[in-house]
């Protein structure tokens, strides 16, 4: 068995190693989701974190780790004698893959025996094997949605109840549910990202002599797993006792009225949602207390539970960047703790090493050198510029229309409004994607519109077109007249096939030249495409986002899940210089092939916003209309939304969603509000500068 990575030996992660401690000390905490991007040894912490835990009693045969201590354990093993044997073992780390069926996570029964012998046997999942343990899920944003709510719920409730075809199952499910993620891949839902107790974020270290120490540290554990795990193994014997003493301990831990009314003014003050902000920060404060060897929740327990339980508590929206003023935390605080009394040596255990780490600042945890916090803060543009609101490009042309800032005049950065809620613009057609809630598709939920036979995958059985496929050979495999139940083989189970939504690519193509670079007008534009974001959001999708300006197209964001990012490159877009409409279309082409590569299931739909107008380059409107037929031809689902505007217009928009064969939008109507007002027909012109 390979050698983990120490947990002491991890360099520069000490609210993720806090956050960590205080969920194994009391898992009511509701787990940890640690945010941070790659590379910062997120999965190493967390791998690591089992090898410090201390051992369990479990009734020994149990499937289900059950505590012999418990009077009832909840255990389809059960129930046992009060003598029953016990065994002790290492607490189990149970790893959850991002591709994993419902099946796989709850369990499921052994239907062949269940229909012919009327036996039920159920075969545990990961969450009857992670009870009493620790529950990984590397990746969580990128689980789908309903193995989360499961997930969760079990975290919740403390149990899984498994039903299938009338049969009912119910076991212990308690355990530490660890996420981790890298914001660039997309985030979670808010409902779901609330069920997590605590959450950190994690840096690489900027500090030189840290990021050296880490990369030796790590060059010795790969050249000696053994050697440099003996280096560290004090340390973990430590941490261990520690640990151990601190769950005994928190039991015992007093949260006065005083601690009490603060954890509610400072949940109150940062307007964080429901309750369970007060219940979460309250067990973190209670834990810190008990790992710092004290029985009263203090100020210094307090601010450390707050700055874990509330930062992801208070987004409103994706493009909120998680966080908390700690400034305000500390004058809410303020300095009026009670005394708390000291402990006495019963409470501390045997571990009298680390008995005076109450004086911390309440940021403390396992002992690591080297702890920088890798803090850095990067510095953004100015997108507040005081520039000219006239139009440009107003002449016409054979070309489609001059830009005012024709090679290189001047360039302008609008800020976006408060975004709406957008129409819903789906790819026609079933696809096959990734669940979603988009476009209509087969998919692992939805409603059931009919079977098949299984092929290795899985997924849920359809009962009715199981007996109805081995019912024809009942003569044949030698069941007789009147014998109790069917004889059923492997190839006679059939698969539900559902239907429902799958999520989508998003390509957003946007025109930022000098013709669009018109503040109230860039305002609508860039104020369109972020309502869009978060409607992509809301539904699960993939956003990729390619900008045209001057003599060429960029790809601004390559395709991800990571709304927020697009959001930020949206906010800092330039506008300004001549439109070079085909060589958008040609980089737009380049793009989607190569996503059909990368991810073939899911389907695109390309949102062009522009004018129409195509000034770069010999015969340019001529050849973006070729270039947009050829990937029309392609068969891709598109959609231009017009942002012409004025009393006299070329219509030029309307071409090119003709060339594209795409939908045709006025820039007015993409709001969903404003399409309610054109059916009603009392919408008037909008979208005038």
């Amino acid at each position: 068995m390979p050698q983990h990575y120490p947990f002491s030996a991890v360099v520069g992660s000490d609210d993720m190693a806090l956050a960590l401690t205080l969920s194994t000390i009391s898992p009511a905490i509701g787990g940890v989701l640690v945010r941070g991007e790659k590379g910062t040894a997120k999965s190493t912490m967390v791998r690591a974190l089992a090898s410090i835990l201390p051992p369990i009693d479990v009734v020994a045969g149990d499937r289900f780790s059950s505590d012999p201590r418990e009077a009832r354990p909840l255990s389809p093993d059960g129930p046992f004698a009060p003598d029953a044997d016990v065994e002790t073992r290492a607490v189990r780390l149970v790893e959850l893959p991002v591709g994993a069926t419902e099946d796989r996570v709850l369990g499921s029964l052994h239907l062949e025996k269940a229909l012919s012998e009327g036996v039920t046997e159920y075969e545990p999942g990961l969450l009857a094997r992670a009870h009493r343990g620790i529950l990984y899920v590397d990746e969580v944003n990128l689980l789908h949605d309903h193995l989360v709510d499961l997930l969760l719920d079990a975290a919740a409730m403390g149990r899984s109840t498994v039903e299938r075809d009338g049969v009912s199952i119910e076991h212990a499910a308690r355990f530490v549910l660890v996420g981790t993620m890298n914001p660039e891949e997309g985030e979670l839902r808010p409902q779901l990202l609330d069920r997590f107790g605590l959450t950190v974020e994690v840096a690489a270290p900027r500090d030189p002599a840290t990021r050296v120490e880490v990369v030796r540290r790590r060059l010795a554990y790969e050249t000696d797993p053994e050697g440099f795990a003996a280096r560290f193994a004090d340390d973990e014997a430590s941490l261990t006792d520690r640990i151990q003493a601190a769950q005994k301990l928190v039991e015992q831990v007093d949260l006065s009225d005083w601690a009490l009314l603060k954890i509610a003014e400072v949940c109150a003050a940062f307007e964080v949602d429901g309750m369970r902000a007060d219940i979460v920060t309250a067990r973190a404060a209670a834990a810190h207390a008990a790992w710092n060897g004290r029985t009263g929740v203090g100020r210094d327990d307090i601010r450390a539970a707050a700055r874990l339980a509330l930062p992801h508590r208070r987004r409103r929206n994706p493009f909120d960047a998680p966080g908390i003023d700690e400034d305000l935390l500390d004058q809410i605080l303020g300095d009026d703790e009670p005394e708390p009394e000291p402990p006495t040596p019963d409470q501390l255990g045997d571990d009298d090493g680390d008995g005076d780490s109450g004086d911390s600042d309440g940021t403390d945890a396992p002992e690591q050198s080297g702890g920088a916090d890798g803090d850095s803060s990067q510095g953004g543009s100015d997108s507040s510029a005081g520039q000219s609101d006239s139009s440009a490009g107003q002449s016409d042309s054979s070309q489609g229309g001059s830009d005012s800032s024709a090679g290189g005049g001047e360039v302008t950065v609008a800020s976006p409004q408060q975004p709406y809620r957008p129409r819903l613009f789906t790819v026609g057609g079933t696809g096959a994607g990734e669940s979603g809630r988009r476009s209509r598709a087969i998919t692992e939920t939805g409603r059931r519109i009919g079977a098949a036979p299984r092929a290795g995958q899985g997924g849920s059985i359809h009962l009715t077109e199981t007996i109805r496929a081995a019912a024809p050979h009942q003569l044949a495999r030698g069941r007789a007249t009147g014998d109790a139940g069917l004889s059923f083989r492997a190839s006679d189970l059939r698969l539900a096939i559902k239907e429902g939504h799958e999520s989508n690519l998003i390509l957003f193509c946007v025109d930022a030249s000098g013709s669009m670079a018109a503040r109230r007008r860039m305002e609508q534009v860039k104020t369109a495409i972020l309502s869009l974001l978060m409607d992509a959001y809301q539904r699960r999708d993939k956003v990729g986002l390619i900008t045209f300006r001057a003599d060429g197209a960029e790809l601004a964001l390559p395709p991800t899940g990571s709304i927020d990012i697009a959001a930020a490159r949206l906010s800092d877009l330039p506008a300004g210089g001549r439109t070079p409409l085909a060589e958008a279309l040609l980089k737009t082409a380049d793009v989607l092939r190569l996503e059909r590569v990368r991810d073939p299931r899911r389907r695109p739909l390309l949102v062009v916003i522009t004018d129409g107008r195509a000034t770069h380059g010999d015969r340019a409107l001529d050849r973006a209309h070729q270039v947009a037929a050829h990937l029309g031809a392609t068969g891709v689902a598109s959609l231009v939304i017009d942002c012409e505007t004025g009393k006299f217009r070329m219509g030029l928009a309307r071409q090119l969603a003709d060339h594209l064969m795409a939908e045709y939008v006025p820039l007015g109507e993409v709001s969903a509000s404003a399409l309610t007002e054109v059916v009603r027909g009392g919408l008037p012109e909008t979208g005038a500068a």
